[in-house]
């Protein structure tokens, strides 16, 4: 998120105060960059300079809450991409007792940068009302807003607070899923989903049957089932393995796991070979995963899991090789010492290796 706050810059801040200016011509843009960089503000990450800005608007705006969202509603469409969360942050921080005028600007706002933020605020007001929008929302004419209903009520929504009632009982959550299981809109499916992964991680067992019962009924749904069993696919759960046709690998072995280097600077490549022996005489459908132990500040190493290929592989030996970098990232920090390398085939571990991961 460091990367993504440096998107405001004191132009950035000026461009858009004069945005406003244009819809509002009393806007006081030196008030509003003046509160917007007061003493806190170098300090502060991507979503608490989001929440800033929305603080500074509400104190630039007119105190009447439906004047301005009208001001902020005419300016949004001059103002679009992930950096203008806070128009919708600016109507939770302001709107929460103002809820049908609130969710209207929110489907709104959606189209230009994105409410699945702040929705969830009003969900946990209300949680069957807004829902009840939110299912209406699913059928909508706009990919954005159909987004909106799907991606606004993920349980363990990344950035976003958690949906703890959807956590205990997702059944909301999967009636509304069940409207958008054949959307057309690939950003549509993709939220969808992400969201069946987000319950998957508290309720495996039920979205193995939702992902039985969905699988088959349409190729844009089986692509959803296969994204939103993931997680369930990457623990290598035997039931989800054979619903997508992998069993386990009969006599499939690892051989001659091999690093390029033995150790590595953070911001280099990790390169890694190894052959697949398949003794069958005919090919078998492999699902061939890799996990990076990294090493936290405890000393304890973490698994973190990723797909190096799924198909049919040959009988006999076939080489494999990969490059992984080991590169700084705003949501892992990395720790020098020994790093650990697994290679993982239909869910079950085949070969180890270890390597030294140095922090300059």
């Amino acid at each position: 998120m460091s990367t993504f706050k440096q998107l405001f810059t004191l132009e950035f801040l000026e461009n858009t105060a004069a945005v406003f200016r244009t819809v509002y011509p009393s806007f006081d843009e030196g008030r509003f960059v003046e509160h917007v960089q007061d003493g806190e503000w170098e300090q502060e990450e991507f979503k608490q300079r989001i929440r800033h800005i929305a603080r500074a608007l509400t104190e630039v705006l007119p105190p009447s809450y439906p004047e301005a969202l009208d001001i902020l509603c005419a300016a949004a469409p001059d103002c679009k991409g992930v950096e203008y969360i806070f128009f919708p942050d600016f109507v939770e921080l302001n709107g929460l007792e103002h809820e049908d005028l609130s969710l209207e600007a929110l489907k709104l706002l959606t189209r230009y940068s994105t409410s699945e933020f702040a929705i969830r605020a009003f969900i946990g007001r209300n949680p069957e009302g807004v829902m009840n929008r939110m299912r209406i929302w699913a059928t909508d004419g706009s990919e954005h807003v159909r987004r909106l209903a799907s991606e606004g009520c993920r349980p363990r929504l990344p950035w976003g607070g958690q949906l703890k009632q959807f956590i205990t009982d997702p059944t909301p959550v999967i009636e509304l899923l069940e409207l958008l299981k054949r959307d057309p809109s690939l950003y549509v499916r993709k939220s969808v989903a992400n969201n069946l992964n987000d319950i998957a991680k508290d309720h495996p067992e039920l979205v193995l049957n939702i992902a039985r019962a969905w699988k088959g009924e349409h190729p844009d749904t089986d692509w959803i089932v296969r994204h939103g069993c993931r997680t369930l696919l990457k623990k290598g759960d035997p039931q989800v393995l054979e619903l997508f046709g992998l069993q386990r690998a009969d006599g499939v072995e690892i051989r001659d796991l091999h690093l390029a280097r033995p150790s590595m600077t953070e911001g280099e490549e990790l390169e890694f070979s190894f052959t697949v022996f398949n003794p069958a005489g005919q090919p078998q459908q492999l699902r061939i995963e890799y996990d990076v132990l990294y090493m936290k500040a405890n000393g304890r190493l973490a698994p973190k899991r990723f797909k190096l290929s799924e198909k049919e592989y040959p009988p006999g030996t076939s080489l494999v090789s990969r490059r992984h970098a080991i590169k700084p990232i705003t949501t892992r920090k990395h720790y020098p010492g020994m790093h650990g390398l697994d290679i993982i085939v239909n869910g079950v571990k085949q070969a180890s290796a270890e390597f030294e991961l140095i922090i300059p």
